[in-house]
């Protein structure tokens, strides 16, 4: 039996909520605008429970029961799941935007960001598995019309009145107020058929319909190619309905999937006070930010190491999706390259890497303290030239850089970490090599 949400429901509902909240896009900018910022939000989300998964303990040697570490194996590949659909929602994004004209967007503010980045009910930080991270997850995924409390220390911020904007007489783009990510997804689709039905669908939707993403190169078959009102419609159905839920079918959504991992957790505590099953992390930076924010900065040479090794496999894995988008003359058979050796980073690279940099310490002054990765972005991603040969040949030098660093990080750190970090290092050239033959065919 479903649980329905309170208030009316269908296509009218959801006009007047978004005409209340978050305001009609009437124009095209507006539209690309709020489809950059739904982009940033999915790519932070992502980060957000990537960071999650790295923290939790991974063996019984870190003080942990064999059932204890058996339930942490199911958290952690949820959260996985779940960061993997947020992926594809990136994804749909991207589809979106390429299909009205716009660039892919996969720049995004660094960790930690500034309180008004986005609307005052969506904060966004790296937070180590745990109670305060599944709470203020579910916040974020809930359902609109869902009476979800915050976790505690995440309250919204106080606003000061802002020039009323006229939508009706406006060149400059805004983001308007919105109450959960579903009702921002509302207000896109909603805007989508505004425009539509004001300029024409021949005229909205007029990107190339080759820099679509699709199954055929990724492994999702809800990635749709957007070319359309329906298939635009049917993008935003996926990225709604696999966070929040459909009309009251949230249990299997990511909602109620982190609902069920906190119910679980909760229990296994209370029959344990002393079960933890996350590593003492802590969400740390190689630099300070240019912003001023401050942020703990790690001093340990050799976790610098591997943290900068992250975070250049990390860099590289955006350009590839950047230039796949994004791309020129490339061939199918190129641009199936560049989705798999995207792919392939994150397992082969990020995820690994994830799981040795939370291991280490950030340095002395913070003692029995790990350093959790802060996806430290140092350029924009989108720096390479729009010329093929060029960008290529850029990607390919910067993985075979990454891939002698991460050498020289395994002879830096401690030698239990050197064949993991090889293991990385290999599969860096590999992918490196997979570049440069495709790139020459």
């Amino acid at each position: 039996m479903t649980e329905e949400l309170p208030g009316p429901h269908g296509p009218l509902a959801s006009v007047l909520a978004v005409r209340s909240r978050t305001g009609i896009l009437e124009h095209r900018e507006a539209l690309v605008y709020t489809l950059g910022k739904a982009a940033e939000l999915e790519h932070l989300v992502m980060l957000q429970y990537l960071f999650a998964a790295f923290s939790l303990k991974q063996d019984v040697r870190e003080g942990v029961t064999q059932d204890q570490l058996a339930a942490i194996q199911r958290w952690r590949k949820t959260l996985l799941e779940i960061s993997a659909q947020e992926m594809l929602h990136l994804a749909l994004v991207q589809n979106l935007l390429t299909a009205v004209g716009a660039a892919p967007r996969f720049a995004r503010p660094n960790f930690p960001m500034p309180a008004y980045a986005y609307p005052a009910g969506v904060r966004i930080e790296l937070l180590p598995f745990g109670e305060a991270a599944l709470r203020h997850f579910a916040f974020l995924e809930r359902p609109e019309g869902m009476d979800v409390e915050d976790a505690e220390g995440f309250e919204a911020f106080e606003r000061a009145v802002a020039f009323e904007h006229d939508d009706d007489d406006a060149i400059v783009p805004h983001l308007g107020e919105f109450e959960t990510i579903g009702a921002l997804y509302r207000a896109i689709g909603v805007g989508l058929e505004r425009i539509a039905g004001r300029i024409g669908t021949e005229r909205l939707f007029i990107g190339p319909a080759n820099a679509q993403a699709t199954e055929e190169h990724f492994r999702w078959e809800e990635l749709v190619a957007v070319t359309d009102l329906a298939s635009a419609g049917r993008a935003i159905d996926t990225i709604v309905e696999q966070g929040e839920g459909a009309q009251g079918e949230w249990r299997d959504a990511h909602f109620g999937r982190l609902l069920g991992i906190l119910d679980d957790y909760l229990a296994l505590k209370a029959a344990d006070p002393d079960f933890e099953p996350a590593r003492p992390v802590v969400a740390a930076n190689v630099r300070q930010q240019a912003t001023g924010v401050v942020v703990p900065l790690i001093t340990d040479p050799g976790t610098a190491r591997a943290m900068d090794l992250l975070n250049v496999v990390y860099e590289v894995l955006l350009q590839l999706l950047s230039r796949y988008f994004a791309h020129s003359d490339e061939s199918p058979e190129q641009l199936r390259v560049l989705a798999d050796v995207a792919v392939g980073l994150m397992f082969a690279a990020i995820k690994p890497l994830g799981a040795v940099v939370t291991t280490l310490p950030i340095g002395w002054e913070t003692p029995g303290v790990t350093a959790g990765p802060g996806f430290e972005l140092f350029y924009q991603v989108d720096y390479l030239l729009p010329h093929r040969e060029a960008a290529w040949v850029l990607m390919e030098e910067r993985l075979r850089d990454a891939a002698a660093f991460a050498v020289r990080c395994g002879e830096a750190c401690s030698p239990a970490l050197m064949e993991p970090l090889a293991k990385v290092a290999r599969a860096l050239e590999r992918y490196a090599d997979q570049l440069l033959a495709a790139s020459k065919a």
